[in-house]
């Protein structure tokens, strides 16, 4: 894609970039007092929703274009940059009727090609900056997928917001990180800008600072977070927002890490530690074949004497133990446990094979 670097668009080279505002934008009175405080925060960006798109239908959906006049007129009172969700041309319409500086494509407009079409289609010849949120389940192919369309229909200042993915297992967040997709993102696309959304990840406003300074760990470009005058009182996710006190609290305890290393003493001493790890992967990629050739034993024993490939005692017995070894060892648990459920997914793969292959004979034979 033929994006514009960051520093080209967005109005600052500093980092990181931090985006903050109410999740809803609910009264004048509300987001005047709201970006008043952020303001004295340092915040130059703000964001608010104007149209939610709720789960349920009885739940709060924003005011809607009312709220536009207000953005309008705190921006020109603050002197600040404003930025709303957009979900329909209707959206991206009174948006730009009303002056508003950035867009952003939501969780649930992002996993919907049409909707995206719709909106690039309404972007269409608009110089204006566009953020793209993750889909909300966990497709790396969308989230590209949405950009590409917005950068056919001429859309170059793009960036991407990571907001994490729903998952009914995790217990912890809101949205799981899943920092190997938006690693993974940055890979392909080093190009186009990339904020975290620590609020939705979290779900609760004290892991925000944790995971915020995960983003940053990991060379996030900034942070969109969510901010309201008093967020036990917020129409929506009121326990995912900070007062804009705590959130300049917050900024302030964060640590950037330099992105490069420049120091050759340094360097020299990372190369060696790299090269150490280079070493050790490849032992454990030999011990992983080894552990592949038994696997691939064990299948041709249980094709000889026909014994089902799934044993569940045994696969049972395997995802218990390993991850008590691995405590032992001072190795995360549930890393382990993710680990060998994609081992046991490759060696079910390669029994398979094996049985394939007696069914062929069985035909040829016949």
């Amino acid at each position: 894609m033929n994006t514009l670097q960051m520093n080209e668009w967005i109005g600052t080279a500093s980092k990181p970039i931090i985006i903050a505002g109410p999740c809803s934008v609910e009264t004048p009175e509300q987001l005047d007092q709201t970006v008043n405080y952020l303001v004295k925060e340092g915040i130059r960006i703000i964001r608010g929703g104007v149209w939610k798109p709720r789960t349920r239908p009885n739940s709060f959906e924003g005011v809607g274009e009312i709220a536009l006049p207000w953005i309008r007129e705190a921006k020109s009172k603050y002197g600040v940059q404003f930025a709303i969700e957009v979900a329909s041309p209707y959206h991206v319409e009174k948006a730009l009727e009303y002056g508003i500086d950035m867009l952003w494509i939501g969780a649930r407009s992002t996993v919907n090609p049409f909707t995206v079409q719709d909106l690039a289609d309404a972007l269409r010849g608009v110089d204006i900056p566009v953020w793209v949120k993750n889909p909300v389940n966990p497709d790396i192919a969308l989230w590209i997928g949405a950009l590409e369309r917005l950068n056919r229909a001429g859309v170059k200042k793009l960036g991407a917001i990571h907001r994490g993915f729903s998952n009914f297992n995790d217990s912890i967040y809101r949205n799981s990180p899943t920092w190997q997709i938006p690693l993974e993102f940055k890979t392909q696309f080093p190009e186009i800008p990339l904020l975290n959304d620590p609020s939705h990840i979290s779900g609760k406003r004290d892991l925000i600072l944790p995971v915020s300074q995960m983003a940053l760990d990991l060379n996030f470009d900034g942070l969109i977070i969510e901010s309201h005058i008093n967020p036990d009182q917020a129409w929506s996710d009121s326990a995912q927002q900070l007062i804009p006190a705590d959130l300049g609290k917050l900024i302030a305890q964060l640590q950037t890490r330099i992105a490069t290393v420049n120091n050759p003493l340094l360097e020299s001493q990372l190369e060696v530690i790299r090269e150490h790890i280079d070493e050790v992967d490849r032992e454990l990629l030999e011990v992983l074949g080894r552990r592949m050739k038994l696997v691939e034993k064990a299948g041709e024993y249980k094709k000889l004497n026909n014994v089902a490939i799934f044993q569940m005692e045994r696969w049972k017995k395997v995802f218990e133990t390993r991850p008590i070894w691995a405590s032992s060892l001072q190795i995360n648990q549930e890393f382990v446990k993710e680990l060998y459920k994609l081992i046991h997914t490759e060696s079910i793969k390669k029994q398979e094979e094996i049985m394939e292959g007696k069914l062929q004979e069985s035909i040829s034979r016949k």
